[in-house]
C-alpha cells in the first residue's frame, strides 16, 4: 500500500475513531482488510441496488409501453371492413394518429353514417359504446362507419395531476376485458411542444394553447398542420369520400357543465334532433337540445355541417370523473359513477344533473348513447326513406341495466 494512504488512513483514524489510537503496535494490515471488506460489501450492495433498479425499470417501461398498445376489439358478424383512417389520408400512416375503423354494410341500399367514440378518451361512455355497436350491432338498410378511437394518440397517456387509472377492467362472460381511461387530448409525445396561443385553422379563433391537441377543436383540419389538425382532415377526408348522410360524435361532460344530457346539435340536424329529443322524454330519459354554437370554432358539429353540409350531432353523458367536485378516483369510481362528494353537491344544488346516491354508473351511460343512436336513426329512416339507416341486434337499454356491459362483449 502507498506510503501516502498509509498516512491518510492513519490521520483519519485518528481523528474520528478513538479506538484506533494505538503506539507502535498499530496493526495497518488489520484497518486495510476492515477496509477491502467494506468495500467489497459496498459493491455488492451497489451491484443488488443496480439490478433492482434495472428490474424496476425493465418493468416500468413494459408498462409504459403497453400503455401506448390498443385494447382489443372484437368485430361482430357486422362488420363487412376493418380499415385504417390513413386510408383515406396518408398523411397520418405510421403515426399514432391513425387508427381503425370498422365499417358496417347493409343488404339493402341506403344512407351512410358516421359515428365517432373517443374524440376525447377520457370520456369512457363514447368509447364503450363503439365497441359494443361494433361487437353486437348488425345493419339491414345504409351502411355505417364506426371509429371508436377517434384520436388514438390521446389513449397512450392520461392527464397529467388528474390521478386517474390507466385502465378499467369490465367483467365478460369471457373473462375480463381491459379499456384504456386516456386523456381528452393528443399525447405531447406526438405533438409538442404547444404555442402560448392556440389559433384554429381557417377561422384564425384564438383559444389556450392546450386546445392546440384537442381534436374536437381541430375540424375542419389540414393536411400540413399538427398531428391532432392531420387527424381531424382524415376525417373530414373519410366522410367526404364515404358520401357520408349523418355523423354522430359521442362525448361525456362534467356533472357541473351546462350543457350535459344533450344533444348538440347543427343546424342542418335540428329537427331530427328535436324530434329524438322528444321520443327520449317519452322513454323517461332526460335529454336537452343544445344548438352549435355558431361563433366557436373547431367543433365537430359545427364543422362537418359548415363545410361538409352533413347533418351532425353531439351527445352528451354525465361522467362524475371529469367534474372538479369529485373524491378519489378509482376504476371503480369509472365503473359506477358513484362518488359522494358529488352526492353532496347535488344537495347543494351545484350540479347540472340529478345525481342519485347510487351514481351514474358506465352502463347507464353507455345505455344512453346507445338508445339515442337508436331513436336518432329510427327518426331518420322515417323521414327519408331512400337514405334509411335500419340497425338491429342494439343491446336494450333495460337490458344492459340488467346485465350489465359485460354481457354484451365478446
Amino acid at each position: 500500500m502507498p506510503d501516502y494512504f498509509r498516512s491518510l488512513q492513519r490521520k483519519k483514524l485518528e481523528e474520528t475513531v478513538d479506538t484506533y489510537y494505538c503506539d507502535d503496535s498499530f496493526d495497518f494490515t488489520g484497518i486495510v482488510n476492515k477496509i477491502g471488506r467494506d468495500m467489497v460489501k459496498h459493491r455488492i450492495r451497489a451491484i443488488i441496488s443496480l439490478l433492482i433498479s434495472l428490474l424496476l425499470s425493465f418493468f416500468s417501461a413494459r408498462m409504459f409501453l403497453k400503455m401506448r398498445q390498443a385494447e382489443s376489439i372484437v368485430p361482430g358478424e357486422g362488420v363487412s371492413h376493418v380499415g385504417l383512417l390513413s386510408d383515406y389520408f396518408p398523411g397520418i400512416k405510421n403515426t399514432r394518429g391513425d387508427t381503425e375503423v370498422f365499417i358496417l354494410e347493409g343488404d339493402f341500399p341506403g344512407g351512410a353514417a358516421v359515428i365517432l367514440g373517443g374524440t376525447h378518451p377520457n370520456e369512457p361512455a363514447g368509447f364503450v359504446t363503439a365497441v359494443c355497436l361494433i361487437e353486437n350491432m348488425k345493419i339491414a338498410h345504409g351502411r355505417l362507419i364506426i371509429i371508436p378511437r377517434a384520436n388514438n394518440s390521446g389513449f397512450t397517456h392520461s392527464d397529467p395531476q388528474e390521478g386517474t387509472p390507466q385502465i378499467f377492467v369490465i367483467e365478460t362472460k369471457h373473462g375480463e376485458r381491459w379499456f384504456r381511461y386516456g386523456s381528452r387530448s393528443t399525447n405531447p409525445i406526438d405533438q409538442w411542444p404547444d404555442p402560448e396561443v392556440y389559433q384554429h385553422y381557417p377561422s384564425k379563433q384564438k383559444l389556450s394553447g392546450t386546445e392546440t391537441r384537442n381534436l374536437n377543436r381541430a375540424y375542419p383540419g389540414r393536411p400540413n398542420g399538427s398531428l391532432t389538425e392531420k387527424v381531424a382532415y382524415a376525417i373530414m377526408q373519410l366522410m367526404e369520400k364515404e358520401h357520408v348522410d349523418l355523423a354522430l360524435d359521442l362525448h361525456e361532460a362534467s356533472p357541473e357543465y351546462p350543457v350535459i344530457n344533450a344533444l348538440v346539435t347543427h343546424p342542418l340536424a335540428v329537427e331530427l334532433a328535436g324530434e329524438a329529443v322528444m321520443a327520449l322524454q317519452l322513454e323517461d330519459l332526460n335529454f336537452s337540445l343544445e344548438p352549435s354554437p355558431e361563433n366557436f370554432r373547431g367543433l365537430s358539429h359545427r364543422e362537418w355541417g359548415d363545410h361538409l353540409k352533413i347533418p351532425a350531432i353531439l351527445m352528451e353523458s354525465a361522467n362524475v370523473m371529469q367534474g372538479r367536485y369529485h373524491g378519489r378516483v378509482s376504476q371503480d369510481v369509472i365503473i359506477t359513477g358513484k362518488d359522494r362528494f358529488n352526492y353532496e353537491a347535488a344537495h347543494h344544488g351545484l350540479l347540472e344533473v340529478e345525481y342519485p346516491e347510487e351514481g351514474i354508473p358506465l352502463k347507464r351511460r353507455v345505455g344512453r348513447h346507445l338508445l339515442g343512436i337508436q331513436t336518432i336513426f329510427q327518426i331518420w329512416s322515417e323521414k327519408y326513406p331512400q337514405q334509411a339507416i335500419v340497425i338491429e341486434d342494439v343491446p336494450d337499454f333495460t337490458e344492459l341495466q340488467e346485465k350489465g356491459i359485460g354481457a354484451f362483449l365478446k
